[in-house]
């Protein structure tokens, strides 16, 4: 039977590099909001002999992603999705970065959960970021309501954010959204076991696409500077992580987060202790 692999966010440059290496063994499904990137994204794959089905999906609309995964199904077996799509701090308000991230993520997986048989993975890209905030700016004791009260969960990210000035706000949603997201994909792995399911998440650092040079002067250019590998990290590099996380030779891989920032955790983590020694 044939093997589908989802990828959201497919038009983006981290989604269309994996797209490029999943999409030589599976057939694809590729899910963006920008319908003519979608399409210049389609015409690409094409180029290089890929066929992908093309589905213009809000991830905050559940109805619309139950309707991707329908799609998906419908050509084949549901192999892997591929969650890529998400927004950064200069893309809007900590609402829409919240709901985009958070709630899109619940919405993908919970989608894929009820539509994938056993086997399948589910790979969410989280960020550096959720390794960046303290404890105690993380509610994450307020993560579960994102799977039974939408409202509330919204509600109380946002309050979290609101400890900050309006400024900031967006930054702390982002760091808050995509530490749902790595909390997500640990909490639920024994759940999405029971039906032979795998799930985990990937946290990048300062990737070099569209989306990652719009916060090269928020923060991600200074990062770059302090990582141990001291340069803006590739699509490629990304995809061929996120590709082995889903393929089944990652097949005991599952309820963790894998942190690819090229070092920037390891060297700020290291030149603290020192800082903190010397001091």
């Amino acid at each position: 039977m044939t093997s589908v692999s989802v990828i959201t966010g497919g038009a983006g440059g981290m989604g269309l590099a994996t797209a490029k290496v999943v999409g030589r063994d599976h057939t694809l499904v590729l899910c963006d909001v920008r319908q003519d990137r979608l399409d210049e994204a389609a015409r690409t794959l094409a180029g290089l002999g890929i066929t992908a089905t093309a589905v213009n999906c809000d991830v905050t609309d559940r109805k619309a992603v139950d309707g991707l995964l329908e799609t998906a199904s419908a050509l084949g077996a549901i192999a892997s999705v591929i969650h890529t799509a998400g927004v950064s701090p200069t893309m809007g308000s900590a609402e829409y970065i919240m709901r985009t991230n958070a709630v899109g993520t619940v919405n993908v997986n919970e989608a894929f959960f009820a539509a994938a048989g056993e086997g399948g993975a589910i790979v969410n890209v989280a960020s550096v970021a959720a390794h960046m905030l303290p404890e105690n700016m993380i509610p994450t004791a307020r993560f579960p309501q994102a799977l039974h009260d939408e409202d509330a969960f919204m509600a109380d990210m946002l309050a979290a954010c609101s400890v900050v000035g309006d400024e900031m706000q967006s930054g702390i949603a982002y760091a808050v959204s995509k530490s749902f997201v790595r909390w997500y994909s640990v909490a639920q792995c024994e759940r999405f076991n029971g039906k032979g399911l795998r799930i985990l998440s990937v946290s990048p650092g300062s990737i070099d696409t569209e989306m990652g040079q719009l916060e090269a002067d928020a923060g991600a250019g200074a990062m770059v500077a302090d990582a141990a590998v001291p340069r803006w990290g590739k699509p490629d590099e990304m995809a061929a992580l996120l590709a082995f996380c889903a393929s089944d030779k990652a097949g005991y891989l599952t309820g963790t987060d894998i942190l690819n920032d090229g070092g920037v955790i390891a060297s700020m983590t290291e030149r603290a202790r020192i800082a903190a020694d010397s001091g």
